[in-house]
């Protein structure tokens, strides 16, 4: 058996992984992504929205509208506690969950949660936050200044509501029915745009009133997001290594475990090609 795998040990690797590599694609096709929260939908909808807006000149208003987003990399003794922990300080403060997750891959846990503080307790709940955390490895907060999009969206809202009013004129001195059909059916595709316009107009009213804070948890520091630095730090490459040695040592064992479990695959297979060989060196 030793001697058989022996001579023939390039063809059982390439017999195992081409198994594996149709296993792996079967699995994938068949994978069914989790439907999303509603919190992250609706965020999402609204991200697009904005991304397709037209650009407009900046405003001099001394009354910015901007929409904070903060996020924190906090490694943490226990990530499921943290977790809950912070969802429950959000909701005294007034704020709310907008989605979490829980992980522990190769045994290291890790978890993120986003929640929405009012801006008036943000810097608050940053102070409460980091305080949960056995070391705060990052801290980044952005401000998008939404002022120009939100007067461009009044000034559209003005001529709607205008336009609209001539309309409802004009419906007055309709007589026919062909033509009350037509008012009418402007009418609702105006009220429609009218009511897009308000959603977005409130959609920023909130974001900049309720701050997102998203928190990155995990009891091992290299398992989080940061901002990497010039700086050498030694404990950092160790840890790398040792890991990176672990992996490559479950690897190993996994190949092991393929050449066993395929065996009574590439055995035979061995057998039909040694059989082959012979008949055609006859």
């Amino acid at each position: 058996m030793t001697n058989l795998i022996k001579k023939n040990w390039l063809i059982i690797l390439v017999i195992i992984f081409a198994i594996g590599y149709v296993n792996r694609k079967n699995t994938e096709q068949n994978t069914i992504l989790p439907m999303t929260g509603g919190g992250i939908v609706a965020d999402s909808v609204v991200s697009d929205k904005m991304l397709i807006r037209r650009e407009v000149a900046p405003s001099e208003s001394t009354n910015r509208l901007v929409i904070q987003d903060t996020s924190l990399s906090l490694q943490v003794d226990n990530v499921e506690s943290k977790i809950k922990e912070i969802e429950s300080k959000t909701t005294e403060m007034g704020g709310f969950l907008i989605n979490s997750n829980l992980s522990k891959p190769n045994g290291v846990g890790s978890g993120t949660i986003s929640v929405r503080i009012p801006e008036g307790k943000r810097d608050e709940a940053m102070e409460l936050f980091k305080v949960m955390a056995v070391k705060v490895v990052s801290e980044n907060v952005s401000g998008t200044d939404v002022t120009d999009q939100y007067t461009d969206l009044q000034a559209q809202l003005e001529v709607l509501q205008k336009t609209k009013v001539k309309f409802e004129e004009i419906l007055d001195k309709a007589y026919t029915v062909n033509d009350l059909m037509n008012v009418q059916q402007q009418l609702i595709s105006l009220q429609q745009q009218i009511n897009s316009v308000k959603g977005q107009q409130k959609y920023f009213e909130q974001s900049a009133k309720l701050s997102k804070i998203t928190i990155y948890l995990s009891t091992d520091d290299l398992a989080l997001p940061y901002a990497p630095t010039n700086e050498w730090r030694p404990a950092v490459v160790f840890k790398e290594a040792v890991r990176s040695l672990i992996n490559n040592i479950r690897g190993l064992g996994n190949i092991l475990i393929w050449v066993v479990v395929f065996s009574p695959l590439w055995i035979p297979a061995i057998f039909v090609i040694r059989f082959a060989k012979k008949k055609l060196a006859i």
